[in-house]
């Protein structure tokens, strides 16, 4: 832990040295939140967010809040160990195209509808966004989406190659998010809430049919999300097969950042909402993606309880998307990939928003959290897909 704030009506506990204003604005809206239990903790990676922070972990007694889980519910990591100690450039060029040519990116979506699993439901809940939403999912399901999300060829320092995802819940997770987000607005408002609207941190108490909705279709969006990972880390399986036909895969790590979770805590039961962080319990293995242009890390968590069993999902921004387009340099950006010889998608000012120098420095950030978790393994990108 590097400082904490004691200004507040509840602490905030942070993982890094400096906070943009914007995102310690809305840590200290968490910190008086009259149901914060305890106190907030911000990860090495925290910048703002809409409403909570992302990097941040808010510990509650009786409510959930929508915007503190997020959009992207169930937003996560998956990575695979391959049998193969090393990969030529013809073959892992030839590996990236069949990839683009499985999994659709951006916007785009399957052209035929596949088979969500069954995942389990408590049928006291209507389900009204999932069961309105199910025939779109299915052709969402296996789709990596954009923004920040990810597919990459990475190699281990061992020299074993891996793959690595990071995708969500895609339109589903953010049509149930805005549903009960909207929902708790005008609960809050005919309620009176003391949480001003503007701090864009409406509740659901876990008792009521809203709340109790939200929390299973929150859920759902978890094991769909799960389950696109899972989708096309088969289909990405199935292209190194294509090219490399003796590969073999070890057993994947997958995890959520984006969630809220009944635990238990200092000796009491609360609700944990991780919005871009991830669980790090003692020993829990664990995924820490840099940037496209620098490594990434295999963890185990050290369970520290300061953080609520927590650490960073990442190396975080460190300016705006528009920002990075208007003051990034393309040519520098793509020198930077092509000088270590990435296979890269930085083609135009537009990709400049996922470019390296958009983040943080993650030999920083993890430095900032070797209380919370120790590299196990460390991954250098080889290549990268982004929608």
């Amino acid at each position: 832990m590097k400082k904490v704030i004691a200004t507040e009506a509840k602490p905030i506990k942070m993982w890094l040295d400096d906070l943009e204003e914007t995102a310690l604005a809305q840590a200290k809206n968490l910190a008086n939140l009259p149901f914060t239990f305890k106190h907030v903790a911000l990860m090495p990676d925290c910048h703002a967010g809409y409403g909570m922070p992302i990097g941040g972990i808010l510990a509650t007694k009786g409510v959930v809040i929508p915007n503190a889980v997020g959009v992207d519910i169930g937003c996560g990591m998956c990575a695979v160990k391959t049998s193969l100690s090393s990969i030529d450039k013809d073959s892992l060029s030839r590996i990236v195209d069949l990839i683009k040519e499985v999994i659709p990116v951006g916007f785009n979506h399957q052209k035929e509808a596949q088979q969500i699993p069954p995942f389990a439901w408590n049928e006291a809940f209507p389900a009204s966004v999932v069961l309105t939403e199910y025939d779109s999912a299915r052709y969402q399901l296996g789709t990596l989406g954009g923004g920040n999300h990810f597919i990459e060829v990475q190699r281990d320092h061992q020299g074993f190659i891996w793959i690595m995802i990071h995708s969500g819940s895609r339109n589903l997770g953010k049509k149930v998010a805005d549903h009960y987000n909207k929902i708790a607005v005008g609960l809050n408002e005919l309620w009176h809430s003391k949480v001003e609207k503007a701090s864009e941190l409406a509740f659901l108490p876990i008792n009521t049919i809203e709340g109790k909705a939200y929390l299973e279709e929150m859920k759902y969006c978890v094991e769909f999300a799960l389950a696109n990972r899972s989708f096309m880390m088969e289909k990405i399986k199935d292209c190194f097969r294509a090219v490399l036909p003796e590969t073999t895969f070890f057993e994947a790590i997958n995890i959520a950042h984006n969630y809220a979770a009944f635990e238990n805590h200092f000796g009491e039961n609360v609700i944990v909402h991780r919005k871009g962080a991830t669980f790090a319990g003692l020993k829990t293995p664990g995924i820490i993606p840099g940037s496209q242009g620098t490594k990434s890390y295999i963890t185990y968590g050290l369970g520290n309880p300061e953080s609520f069993f927590s650490c960073s999902h990442g190396a975080g921004r460190r300016m705006g998307r528009k920002e990075a387009q208007r003051t990034l340099d393309l040519e520098a950006e793509k020198k930077l990939l092509d000088d270590q010889g990435i296979i890269h998608g930085i083609k135009e000012v537009s990709d400049l928003d996922e470019a390296a120098s958009a983040y943080k420095d993650i030999n920083l950030v993890m430095e900032n959290q070797k209380d919370l978790v120790t590299g196990i393994v460390e991954l250098t990108p080889l290549a990268v897909i982004k929608g």
